[in-house]
């Protein structure tokens, strides 16, 4: 910390008591001056000698109350006027960070200019300020934090826009140029020490941090803080992610709880004003902040009931960088007046502000070729797309451990992003599978309706297997699981679909509209019921016999493909698939149900045929369902 003495004479200034200060001379005094209810018995000579204020007072004063001068709104109070005192005496004063603004303030108000003396106070501190404090970076902070008490004197006298103007300055420049000691949160390297095995004496050049000055900045109050990041801002040298980063770093340190999600009491208030300012102070380009953070900006909005417009300007930024989120952003806590643990409307409110980001793109008519498209903030990728499913799906699960979370937010939910294409349904059957686990007493039409969400021929062979053992599944749905194992299978034994027997072609969407659904006699309530485990291994026995029959007739058949008849193979796949219809009527009744209801997909991009599937990824999958699906 820089610092400048003034004077050469000892100290004499004395206390009496808390309230009264006197000088230690052989002299008498001859003047009182009372300043914020502290007496000082000084001398007339050498105060009026440097200060044309007190000249006037005493001019005043002696004529109405003798020689006692009252001044009750000196900027610093009796410090700051203490300091004028022992300067006018020449007694020695120490000047600092801490005091210089106090001291100058107090200058200025006893008009201590050098129209009355030459080498003045105003004088001396101006130097001091302008040759030693606005050039240090910690000086400048500590300097512009002390000024915040010293309104409106501080401001007019200018100290705090060249504060904040040293402070942009010095926070702009390239960080090869840091030569300066500052705050960051890093060990000291071993050069820094003077340990290093390396160290001959010079100074190595340290590499310093784009961000080394976030720290310092959160020891400002928030106004001035404010003040400091839009100066900075303004001078367009630092990038948006490190603007970013300081907000962060500010919010961590000044709202307590914020990293949990919480907001641990203090002055509710003053949190609500500091989560709108940041908002405010937010850089408009996307990803200048981490979606996370913007996350927990929106539930501590939330929580301190803050502005619409506060609120409506966090969600807008975190659906243009929504993909960015995990499920422990979302969990946001439901008011305290809901039933449902989590707040699910507003990540609703969420996944619609990001679909609107891609109705803009697809509808803009600037965007009429490739180039501006993938240009354009608006444009949401397929890759955006499957991730933001993903991290719907992820948090679904979560959701649905809450047994009084309706039916309908869960499934309204899911339906917002059942168009996104994606590779797997895992993550939603886990979804569904965990809902139906906390909601056993839901009725048979909407455990028919939360399966509809899923897509069966998208399951891995790991979820296939965990799906024809759950007996909270419907009939309907087990018997999906099954067929379309038994597809996969198949095909990847080297038939493609056109080559499957005719019996099972016919249950394919879009294939035969045969006989299969004419031989239907179940009620739909038989198909909507969950299977017993005894109907379950029924069922994976006789889809088990079949895949060995169908992988059978893959290998006879290509042997035979000359012969215009049919393989003893696929006689014994037909006819065991014919046994499957006659004693269980389970294919054709859902495949019948399912092309009445029109359910055979369960979205659009899905509706390619099981046989299409990637070589490499059939073949995988073949070896997995060969292994789980024989009980």
């Amino acid at each position: 910390m820089k610092f400048m003495k003034l004077g050469s004479k000892p100290d004499s200034f004395q206390t009496d008591g808390d309230n009264i200060r006197y000088v230690a001379t052989e002299l008498a005094t001859d003047i009182v001056v009372n300043v914020g209810g502290v007496k000082f018995y000084l001398h007339k000579f050498p105060l009026l000698s440097k200060s044309a204020r007190l000249q006037k007072l005493v001019a005043t004063t002696s004529e109405e109350n003798g020689d006692e001068i009252h001044i009750h709104d000196f900027p610093g109070g009796p410090a700051a006027f203490e300091i004028c005192a022992k300067f006018c005496y020449g007694m020695t004063v120490t000047l600092n960070a801490y005091n210089v603004v106090a001291a100058r303030c107090a200058a200025e108000y006893l008009e201590m200019y050098e129209t009355v003396d030459k080498g003045n106070l105003i004088y001396k501190v101006e130097v001091f300020l302008n040759s030693s404090i606005f050039r240090s970076w910690k000086d400048s902070i500590i300097v512009l934090q002390t000024t915040r008490s010293l309104l409106p004197w501080s401001e007019e006298l200018k100290i705090v826009s060249h504060c904040l103007d040293s402070i942009a300055s010095k926070a702009s420049i390239e960080t090869s140029k840091v030569e300066w000691s500052y705050t960051y949160n890093r060990k000291k390297l071993p050069s820094e020490n003077g340990n290093d095995p390396h160290w001959n004496g010079v100074r190595k050049h340290q590499m310093v941090p784009k961000d080394w000055w976030v720290e310092d900045l959160c020891e400002l109050h928030l106004d001035l803080y404010k003040r400091g990041i839009t100066t900075i801002k303004a001078k367009g040298k630092i990038s948006n992610d490190v603007i970013g980063e300081s907000l962060h770093a500010y919010t961590l340190r000044k709202l307590p709880g914020f990293a949990k999600g919480i907001i641990q009491g203090g002055d509710i208030m003053k949190s609500k004003y500091l989560v709108e300012t940041i908002v405010h102070l937010l850089p408009s380009e996307k990803g200048s902040a981490p979606c996370s953070f913007l996350l927990k900006l929106l539930r501590a909005a939330i929580l301190l009931e803050c502005g619409e417009v506060e609120r409506h300007e966090l969600m807008k930024r975190i659906s243009q960088q929504f993909e960015e989120a995990t499920v422990s952003d979302l969990l946001l806590r439901a008011p305290a007046d809901e039933t449902t643990i989590y707040d699910v409307d507003i990540v609703q409110s969420l996944v619609e502000e990001f679909l609107t980001n891609g109705n803009i793109a697809r509808t803009d008519p600037l965007m009429e070729n490739d180039f501006h498209e993938i240009r354009s903030p608006g444009f949401i990728s397929d890759a955006s797309k499957a991730m933001v499913a993903k991290l719907i799906d992820g948090y679904l699960a979560e959701i649905a451990r809450d047994p009084n979370l309706p039916l309908s937010k869960f499934v309204s939910l899911a339906e917002m992003v059942s168009n996104f294409s994606r590779s797997s349904h895992d993550g939603l059957y886990r979804a569904i599978d965990m809902y139906l686990k906390e909601h056993p007493g839901i009725s048979k039409s909407e455990r028919k309706r939360i399966c509809r969400l899923m897509d069966c021929r998208k399951l891995s062979a790991d979820a296939c297997m965990h799906a024809v053992q759950n007996e909270r599944l419907p009939l309907r749905v087990v018997v999906q699981v099954l067929f379309f194992e038994q597809v996969r299978a198949t095909t990847s034994a080297g038939n493609s679909t056109p080559d499957l027997p005719g019996s099972i072609r016919a249950l394919l969407p879009g294939g035969s509209r045969g006989s299969s659904r004419s031989t239907t006699t179940n009620t739909e309530e038989d198909w909507d019921a969950m299977p017993t485990a005894e109907e379950i291994k029924a069922l994976k026995g006789e889809l088990a016999t079949l895949r060995l029959g169908a992988a059978d007739g893959g290998v006879v058949s290509n042997r035979n493909e000359n012969d215009g008849t049919k393989s003893n193979a696929e006689k014994l796949a037909s006819g065991k698939m014919k046994g499957l219809l006659v004693s269980k009527k389970i294919f054709s009744k859902l495949w019948s149900g399912k092309e009445r209801n029109g359910e055979i997909s369960s979205s659009s991009d899905t509706s390619e045929s099981p046989g299409s599937t990637n070589a490499e990824e059939t073949k995988s999958n073949h070896s997995r369902s060969r292994r789980h699906s024989v009980s």
